[in-house]
């Protein structure tokens, strides 16, 4: 869809599409807040949708629609020929998603591809995989599309959700030395994203079933070679001349191959066509002597080769040092690698290297330079031959370790200060990421030195990038790295920390434990009595994430071993065994006990730290709901809310108590009957960097909240993102998902959809049949769900069996308040006998849940034909902001009939 919009609303959407807050736009812009809300709000309204991660959404997409293809390279020179190879391609489209570009390097095949792509009607994205590792294929497509990895969501999976059913082009460029990789993650893309069309450039086929190959020749003599020389010699010469023979012995001389005959014009200027040719048969007959490999690079070596030689010593010297960098650089890199670190004399040498076309000078916010694959080859092999070269490498890993280093200082100060936004800083992560990835893999094995701060420093980094499988890798690597136990010790628990609600408990459990056993090495008991008792704490808190779980007597024994390591005056020690003995004292599953827990959170508070604080208020609040005591839950993860600005967002530690504070705020305030504060918190969790875009977890939690609260269009929206994204994951065990899909259910119910009901109804029936054991403790909302539906619809057929069903006794029924308001109406409207007992035993589970309260005012008046009972009911529902709920009640009271005619359809 394509809005028009005014210039400054493009610069909002894009800013919204980059993940910028309000206050962070109005920063960039240099406008109020107001300004930035109203333009949102325009923006919204214009574009047909109803929250600011589907505008974000759109952004990305529009960006991509309307003005280039992501990631597509700025083109410098004129394109010249290819006309048959670009049918072919199309033509090639027409049968498969999956088309390949085969050629020798220098032949031109990134060229091609990005003139396809650039005209491609439904836009697309470039990824360039010529500095990724096997291991980063899908970081570098992440990169360009803007997405992230979420908590229980994969990178991959994140793509896969970007790019969506979307008509949408995706270049691969350069695969063939991550060729696995690259194949696998085709084939993942093809399979999931229906609208995508993938384009590869490599040397070798992909592979993958379905793939099409289009070979890409050296251009034709007589025509293109000689067209394409004549371009770039006049752009190095604007006098250049030379007959169209002399021009096609040339482009003969160099086999028609396009890189080399571009090198080969870039010394036009200085020797002329005839000094030109007399040259290159020189050098083809010294350099290349006999056949090679490959007989189609013969040309194109010789080339590299003859314009290496012709360099002086000092163009040749960083020519070499250069060939560390993968990617492209910067100038503070290039010179990090020189003997004398003079920037100025690097510049000079660089523009040399520039005009002789070895080096590309990529333009943009900051000037960086990169080397051709090819031409980087050549020069690696030269200064692996070189005496210099481990000094050479050495360079480069201090380089990498201090420019890491430097990244974080950035990052801290993002957060600190607001002088850049997030997105910029991950814009400049992503130019030097594959470049520290490299150094790390090339660097020499062994403990300690750059090696180690560059691994420890990346694991930062990555998450930060919320990259987080990343991240816990380079933790894991620094571990191995480390120059001490006490070291290693810290890296494992940072490994733990990022993986919590990534990979399984079991994993986080194991590392804990590891890093417990490198601070007993370390002879540190206080950390090792840390990590133990947050192992115990983990496998306790954290139950759904052990598929085996943990026997209650190791348990026991790892907090003894915690207890006997750990000095009980330092107040972090304290804390952390307070916290680990309340969630094992109890043998029932995920059952703190209250005392324990009042104790881990008194401990907690003194020492000040908002994360262990935060892990406290959970304890007792888990107590709470345990106890049914919903308001006081509510109340707590509200304190849980606001600690989450005093927490560092980069930091691994933070990372569990942010995730598990805005999964449950929302369902908490919705069993608490606190509708309002449930929508806030659904829609904060919406907008969270590191959980909101989660393709079904974060829509979820509020769904229930919009249902409740009667926005039923924007349920039913995020109800479908929720259910396909889901089947999209694989169906993963998840019982917690009940609630939002009969949510969806009720949605449709109260819309009179009947036939979209029933299916809703089996959805859920589905979940229930994905969930492990003991997930499916939630019917609760299911049964209030058939009982309110049943009311709207007037359906009384099996009033008396759906009334029982609300009554049950529901293990960890948290919305027992909810089954039993609605059940006690449907038994008033449907005139069962014991409606009467049915609203008193009701009222006794409401407590002080207001959806509950205000449902049962309503059953009152209806069995009373009492209108204050029903006027009270409108007013219940007025304070917790149902709109639906009010104007249905209206339609009860004779005088205000109209009034709520009119407010029923527009919330339908």
């Amino acid at each position: 869809m394509i809005a028009k919009v005014s210039g400054r609303e493009a610069e909002v959407l894009a800013a919204v599409g980059a993940r910028l807050s309000n206050a962070q736009i109005a920063s960039r812009l240099h406008i109020s807040v107001r300004t930035v809300e109203s333009h949102v709000s325009s923006l919204l309204r214009k574009y047909g949708v109803r929250d600011r991660q589907a505008l974000a959404a759109l952004a990305v997409q529009e960006g991509s629609q309307e003005g280039q293809p992501l990631g597509l390279p700025v083109a410098l020179t004129s394109f010249v020929g290819r006309e048959r190879e670009r049918e072919a391609v199309l033509e090639a489209f027409g049968a498969s998603r999956l088309v390949t570009l085969l050629g020798p390097g220098g032949v031109g095949k990134t060229r091609l591809a990005t003139v396809i792509l650039s005209s491609h009607p439904t836009g697309g994205a470039f990824v360039d995989l010529v500095p990724a590792r096997d291991d980063f294929v899908t970081q570098a497509a992440a990169k360009v599309l803007g997405v992230t990895e979420r908590p229980g969501q994969p990178l991959e999976d994140a793509v896969v959700e970007r790019l969506g059913h979307h008509r949408t082009l995706l270049v691969l460029d350069n695969c063939e030395h991550v060729l696995d990789a690259a194949a696998g993650f085709a084939g993942r893309l093809l399979a999931a994203c229906p609208g995508t069309r993938i384009l590869v450039t490599s040397r070798e086929r992909l592979g993958v079933q379905g793939e099409r190959t289009v070979p890409l020749a050296p251009l034709p003599l007589d025509s293109d070679a000689e067209a394409l020389f004549l371009d770039r010699a006049t752009a190095a010469d604007p006098e250049f001349g030379a007959d169209r023979a002399l021009l096609t012995e040339i482009c003969s001389r160099l086999d028609g191959v396009p890189l080399a005959i571009e090198l080969a014009a870039a010394r036009s200027a200085s020797l002329g066509a005839s000094g030109l040719l007399a040259a290159l048969d020189d050098t083809l007959r010294l350099l290349t002597g006999g056949r090679v490999a490959d007989e189609r690079h013969r040309s194109l070596r010789a080339v590299i080769g003859w314009s290496y030689e012709l360099l002086d010593e000092e163009e040749k010297a960083l020519l070499r040092r250069l060939s560390m960098f993968c990617g492209a650089f910067d100038l503070a890199a290039a010179t990090a690698l020189t003997s004398d670190g003079r920037p100025g004399a690097v510049t000079d040498v660089l523009g040399r290297l520039v005009d002789k076309s070895l080096v590309v000078h990529r333009h943009g916010r900051e000037s960086r330079w990169q080397l051709l694959r090819i031409v980087r080859a050549f020069a690696g092999e030269r200064l692996r031959s070189d005496d210099d070269h481990g000094d050479v490498r050495l360079r480069h890993l201090r380089w990498a370790a201090d420019t890491a280093s430097a990244m974080e200082e950035r990052l801290s100060a993002v957060r600190r200060t607001g002088a850049e936004t997030v997105s910029d800083w991950r814009r400049e992560f992503d130019a030097v990421a594959d470049d520290l990835r490299a150094a790390l893999a090339a660097a020499p094995t062994g403990p300690g030195g750059p090696a180690h701060r560059l691994a420890r420093s990346l694991g930062h980094l990555a998450y930060g990038r919320r990259f987080l499988a990343e991240a816990q890798s380079h933790y894991r690597q620094a571990a191995e790295r480390a120059p001490t136990p006490s070291e290693a010790a810290r890296d494992l628990r940072s490994a733990a920390d990022c993986s919590l609600d990534t990979i399984s408990g079991q994993h986080v459990f194991d590392l804990l434990l590891a890093s417990a056993e490198q601070a007993h090495r370390a002879g540190e008991g206080d950390t090792r009595a840390v990590a133990l008792a947050r192992a115990v704490e983990t496998a306790g808190r954290f139950l759904a994430s052990f598929p085996d779980g943990i026997a209650a007597e190791r348990l026991r024994g790892l907090l003894a071993e915690a207890v006997r390591a750990g000095d009980p005056g330092d107040p972090v020690v304290a804390a952390a065994l307070a916290a680990a003995a309340a969630w094992i004292e109890r043998p029932a599953a995920f059952d703190p006990d209250p005392a324990m827990a009042a104790t881990a959170l008194a401990t907690a508070r003194a020492t000040g730290d908002p994360v262990l604080i935060s892990a406290g208020l959970d304890a007792v609040a888990t107590a709470a709901v345990r106890a049914g005591r919903y308001r006081d839950a509510h109340r707590l993860t509200g304190e849980r809310l606001a600690l989450l600005s005093e927490m560092d967002r980069d930091d691994p530690r933070s990372a569990i108590e942010i995730v598990d504070t805005l999964h449950v705020a929302c369902t908490d305030a919705i069993v608490a009957g606190d509708l309002p504060a449930a929508i806030a918190a659904g829609r904060l969790m919406l907008a969270d960097d590191l959980v909101g875009d989660h393709p079904y977890i974060s829509a979820s939690r509020l769904i229930p909240a919009l249902v409740l609260s009667g926005d039923l269009v924007e349920a039913l929206e995020y109800g479908g993102r929720m259910w396909d994204g889901w089947e999209r994951a694989g169906r993963p065990a998840a019982g917690w998902l009940l609630p939002s899909v009969s949510a969806v259910a009720l949605a449709y119910g109260l819309l009179d959809d009947r036939r979209s009901f029933r299916l809703w109804r089996s959805r859920a029936g589905v979940v229930v049949g994905s969930a492990r054991a003991g997930q499916s403790r939630l019917s609760s909302f299911g049964a209030f769900v058939d009982a309110r539906a049943a009311v709207h619809s007037g359906d009384l057929s099996d009033a008396a069996g759906l009334v029982e069903r609300a009554f049950a006794d529901f293990p960890m029924g948290r919305y027992e308040a909810y089954a039993r308001a609605a059940g006690a109406e449907l038994a008033v409207v449907a005139g069962l006998t014991d409606a009467r007992e049915r609203l008193a035993a009701a009222a006794s589970a409401a407590g002080e849940n207001g959806w509950a309260t205000a449902c049962l005012a309503r059953a009152t008046g209806r069995l009373h034909a009492d209108p204050e009972a029903l006027a009270a009911s409108v007013m219940g529902w007025e304070r917790i902001g149902a709109r639906l709920e009010r104007a249905h009640t209206l339609l009860l009271l004779p005088h205000r009939a109209e009034e709520g005619r009119a407010a029923s359809a527009q919330e339908g």
